[in-house]
C-alpha cells in the first residue's frame, strides 16, 4: 500500500504505532521522495486493507491512499508464465525479421547467423539485468513486477536497434565491396564507422535515463535503473558479441 501526506512524511516507529493493533506479518516501511510511504506487509484480506488505512486515517488526518497491489504465488506464477513467453515471441520475432531483411546478403554469411547473432547479444543484455536484479533483490529487497518486464522487452527493441546499425553497415560495405575484400576486415570496417555513432546514441538515452532515476518518483526508479543497465550492456554486446560472433561463424565455415 502506497499512502501519500499533505506535509511530511511519519517516522517509521509513529507508523508502526498507528498499525501495532492490527498485528500485520512480515511489515515494512520504506518513505520516498514524494511525501509518501510504501508499506508491505502479508495478508490477502482486503477487510485488513482497509482497517490499515483506517487506522493511519485516524493517526494522520492528511493521508490520502495512492495505491493498493497484491503479489501471491498464482499471480507470481502467471506473471512469471507470461513474461517468459512475451520475451520468447519478441526474440523469435526479431530474429525471423532481420534472417529476412538480410536476405541479399547470405554471401559469405548465411543471412539466418545475423539473426542468431543479434538473439545471442540480446539474451546476454537481459541476462545480465535479471542477474543484477537477482542481487539487489537478495542483498536489498528489490522487487520485480510488471514495470520490470516492460523494462525488459524495451531493453530488446532499443539493444537490437544498435545491431541492426552495425549490420546494416556491415551489408551495404558488402553489397558495394569486391568478393577479394576479406569478410572480417569489412565487418571492423562497419564496426569502425558506426562506433562513435553507436556510443554517442547510447549516452543520450543514458543520460535521460540517471535524470529519470534520480529525480523521478519511487514507482518508476527500478524501470529507469533496469533499462540503464541493458541499455549500457546492449550497447557493448551490439559492438562485441553481435558482429564478434559474425566474424566467428565465418571463421568456422572456413575451416570446415
Amino acid at each position: 500500500m502506497e499512502v501519500k501526506f499533505n506535509d511530511t512524511v511519519p517516522v517509521n516507529q509513529e507508523m508502526e504505532n498507528a498499525l501495532g493493533d492490527l498485528s500485520l506479518g512480515s511489515l515494512t516501511l520504506q518513505p520516498t521522495q514524494n511525501n509518501s510511504i510504501l508499506i508491505r506487509y502479508a495478508s490477502e484480506d482486503d477487510t485488513l486493507n482497509q482497517k490499515v488505512f483506517q487506522n493511519i486515517k485516524s493517526k494522520f488526518a492528511d493521508a490520502q491512499e495512492l495505491r493498493v497491489d497484491f503479489a501471491n504465488s498464482s499471480v507470481s506464477s502467471d506473471l512469471k508464465k507470461n513474461s517468459l513467453w512475451a520475451i520468447f515471441w519478441a526474440v523469435a520475432g526479431i530474429m525471423a525479421y532481420i534472417a529476412w531483411a538480410f536476405r541479399k546478403v547470405s554471401r559469405p554469411v548465411a543471412s539466418w547467423k545475423y539473426g542468431a547473432g543479434a538473439v545471442i547479444a540480446l539474451i546476454h543484455d537481459v541476462l545480465i539485468t535479471v542477474g543484477v536484479f537477482s542481487i539487489l533483490g537478495h542483498f536489498w529487497g528489490v522487487e520485480v513486477g510488471i514495470p520490470f518486464i516492460a523494462a525488459l522487452l524495451t531493453i530488446l527493441g532499443f539493444s537490437v536497434h544498435d545491431t541492426i546499425v552495425v549490420f546494416d553497415r556491415t551489408r551495404e560495405n558488402l553489397l558495394k565491396g569486391s568478393a577479394k575484400e576479406a569478410f572480417p576486415d569489412i565487418v571492423n570496417l562497419s564496426l569502425n564507422e558506426t562506433l562513435v555513432r553507436s556510443i554517442n546514441t547510447s549516452l543520450t538515452v543514458i543520460i535521460t535515463l540517471l535524470a529519470i532515476y534520480i529525480f523521478g518518483g519511487e514507482s518508476i526508479k527500478n524501470f529507469a535503473l533496469a533499462l540503464l543497465i541493458g541499455v549500457s550492456f546492449g550497447t557493448y554486446s551490439s559492438i562485441f558479441i553481435a558482429s564478434a560472433l559474425l566474424v566467428t561463424s565465418y571463421n568456422w565455415q572456413v575451416k570446415q
